[in-house]
């Protein structure tokens, strides 16, 4: 099965070709542009440079959230449509889940982090042993008081991953001395990772109903919701 896969959840946007579970190309791009002007055109170039045309792709793949609600959208508007387009199956993923199988640790604690504002992070937690992974919690909204309480339990060394991890360092290191800060090419969300995670789902997705996981609501959403409450 050969399988697009689309990220776009953060500032980076990405994307990976695979062949089974081989890993034929990935294009990744971090210049400020948005993705409505960069994913497709990485995908068109991808795939011509591994000499496929889109009608050889058999599945697709996106990063379906939590992150950044314009950039999750974008994802999954372009991955419905190719699959919609090409009438081929659709995986969305967890974003954190695809940051964890991305990051390559063989053994140890993950720590998916994406900066929510607020002093919140959206988050996961996982543990890896002898390279199989295994979900520690849910994705959530969670402040980063509770995510420090949390982290103290758990087994060290912590990695960390996603684009919240310089500031989950930074304010935790100190109280978590087992914290480890991945290099740059390894801290954010890369489309390989989504290709990992829609490789170890069971079943695909239904294109119709498949809709992002934001796991709160929009800031024009709360505002909206505050008026109404204060009538």
């Amino acid at each position: 099965m050969r399988l697009l896969a689309f990220e776009t959840s953060a500032k980076a946007a990405s994307v990976a070709l695979f062949e089974g579970d081989k890993l034929l190309g990935e294009q990744y791009q971090n210049t400020g542009l948005t993705h409505s002007q960069t994913l497709l055109v990485m995908a068109q170039d991808l795939l011509r440079q591994c000499d496929l045309t889109p009608g050889d792709v058999d599945a697709v793949a996106v990063a379906n959230g939590p992150g950044s609600f314009t950039g999750v959208r974008i994802g999954a508007a372009a991955a419905k449509g190719f699959a919609w387009g090409a009438e081929i199956p659709i995986y969305g993923v967890s974003t954190l889940e695809a940051m964890a199988r991305g990051l390559g640790v063989f053994d140890g604690c993950i720590c998916c982090a994406m900066d929510a504002r607020r002093a919140q992070v959206y988050n996961a937690l996982f543990y890896v042993n002898q390279g199989g992974l295994e979900r520690v919690t849910p994705d959530r909204a969670i402040a980063l008081d509770d995510l420090k309480n949390e982290l103290k339990t758990l087994e060290k060394p912590i990695f960390l991953v996603g684009d919240g991890s310089i500031l989950c360092y930074n304010t935790l290191k100190d109280e978590i001395p087992g914290l480890v800060l991945p290099p740059e090419h390894k801290m954010h969300q890369r489309a390989v990772g989504v290709g990992l995670a829609a490789l170890a789902k069971e079943q695909p997705d239904d294109p119709a109903t498949l809709t992002p996981e934001y796991l709160r609501l929009s800031q024009a959403e709360r505002e909206r919701n505050e008026r109404m409450n204060n009538k």
